[in-house]
């Protein structure tokens, strides 16, 4: 069993940058892809971005594209998301997951373990 714990979050500006750590535990996730969502209440999951096993291909999703990083330490077994320019609209609750799958899928239901989130709030 895996779990993930993210933190990192928080409140800030718009324009400042934030970056969340997800934190693997239980058994490594060296072998598993990981991806971040993101959600408001009475919300769909939204995509964010995902990373494969191996680093070498990410997904983004559209609306933060060129804003948003994601990377892996294989190492500390912990995934991160670098938000550079964040907006308003960024506000939601972040969530880590991870997948016995190694691609950088897209889709929620390919996605086995999930933290329990951690709020973002962008302030204009």
């Amino acid at each position: 069993q895996v779990q993930l714990v993210e933190s990192g979050g928080g409140l800030v500006q718009a324009g400042d940058s934030l970056r969340l750590s997800c934190a693997a535990s239980g058994r490594s996730v060296d072998d598993y892809a990981m991806a971040w969502f993101r959600q408001n209440l009475g919300e769909g999951r939204e995509f964010v971005a995902a990373i494969s096993w191996n680093g070498r291909s990410t997904n983004y999703g559209d609306s933060v594209r060129d804003r948003f990083t994601i990377s892996r330490d294989n190492a500390k077994s912990t995934g991160y998301l670098q938000m550079d320019r964040l907006k308003p609209e960024d506000t939601a609750v972040y969530y880590c997951a991870a997948s016995r799958y190694r691609g950088a899928s897209r889709q929620s239901e390919s996605y086995h373990y999930w933290g329990q989130g951690t709020q973002v709030t962008v302030s204009s």
